[in-house]
């Protein structure tokens, strides 16, 4: 059996290590498609599990990163052949399952996405787990009913990675959008992508009222606890807030107001099972819709070999965007 190169988590009594080392292919987990990874991506579940900041990870040894891109070197799984060029993203690959920060993985089948027409395997990692989960919970509140004539949107996170692609994707839609972020400095780069206001994140941070005024008929939010209680008494009479992150933390200071009396909506957004078809139906509508040359204004790549030096960055915000990791050729 071969080695490869691989980020490894480890840990004993003396805590986590992270390293970057060779790995025996006989240790990878069991699965009936071996691919070999040309990119993946630095999400914010990533950091996270490298720092041990958060217990994601629930077994170890484990190899972090939660999607990748790649190609097909063996497989005994009817729907896939040597060649063929797929991507994953969730499942517990890089918190149970050995992940992607790796130049081989071996997975199960039912996990895999064939990369959709007309998408490169360096433009899926910049879109990710973090711009997959961003459409689907720009689907959650298309299914909803709501539309760019019913108010302004409203993102927060707006420089991270599901906030950058939040915003384009919300912007092509049509949508006013307010993006929040907590960097001055981002502001020309947001309206870039089609932000046509910017908020300080301060004004949604503290305590506020059960019910303000409403301002925004629907919302995509990575930051959770008081701002997500914010988002909710202000949101407008039947809109809705899709709900995908945890970066300001997992409680929710909130009471039954905006639902009982406005009719808000509350969606929670799960990308880590979700069935199948959805999945398809929301990389088709990435391919489709997602403006390539502002992906790649929003994107950064770096080698394999110095992901592991970018896990602080992204959980005290001093990333922008998507970062790419190259780990091989596609």
């Amino acid at each position: 059996m071969a080695t490869f190169k691989a980020w490894v988590i480890e840990k004993s009594e003396a805590g986590q290590t992270l390293r970057f080392t060779d790995f025996d292919e006989a240790d990878l987990m069991d699965g009936d498609v071996t691919i070999r990874v040309t990119h993946s991506t630095l999400n914010y579940k990533d950091g996270l599990a490298m720092t041990g900041r958060s217990p994601v990870v629930r077994r170890f040894p484990m190899i972090p990163g939660i999607d990748f891109s790649g190609i097909v070197e063996s497989s005994d799984h009817p729907g896939y052949k040597p060649g063929d060029a797929v991507l994953l993203t969730g499942w517990g690959v890089g918190e149970s399952h050995l992940g992607a920060y790796s130049e081989r993985a071996r997975v199960k089948g039912d996990w895999l996405v064939p990369l959709p027409t007309g998408l490169k395997p360096e433009e899926a990692m910049a879109v990710g787990t973090a711009g997959y989960t961003a459409m689907l919970c720009l689907m959650a509140l298309d299914a909803h009913g709501l539309k760019p004539s019913d108010g302004p949107a409203i993102v927060t996170g707006a420089s991270g990675g599901v906030g950058s692609v939040a915003v384009a994707l919300l912007a092509k839609a049509g949508w006013h959008v307010i993006a929040v972020t907590g960097r001055a400095s981002e502001a020309e780069y947001l309206k870039s992508l089609g932000a046509s206001e910017i908020m300080d994140r301060s004004e949604l941070s503290n305590p506020g009222k059960p019910l303000a005024k409403e301002r925004w008929a629907a919302g995509i939010d990575a930051v959770g606890s008081t701002t997500l209680a914010n988002l909710l008494a202000s949101t407008k009479a039947d809109g809705a807030i899709a709900a995908c992150g945890l970066a300001g933390g997992m409680d929710l200071p909130t009471s039954v107001a905006p639902f009982i009396l406005r009719g808000v909506t509350l969606f929670g957004i799960n990308s880590v099972s979700t069935p199948l078809p959805k999945r398809k139906e929301a990389w088709a509508r990435i391919a489709r819709d997602l403006d390539r040359t502002l992906l790649a204004t929003m994107t950064t790549t770096v080698p394999l070999s110095e992901v592991g030096s970018l896990a602080e960055d992204i959980l005290e915000g001093r990333t922008r965007g998507r970062t790419v990791v190259s780990v091989g050729q596609a």
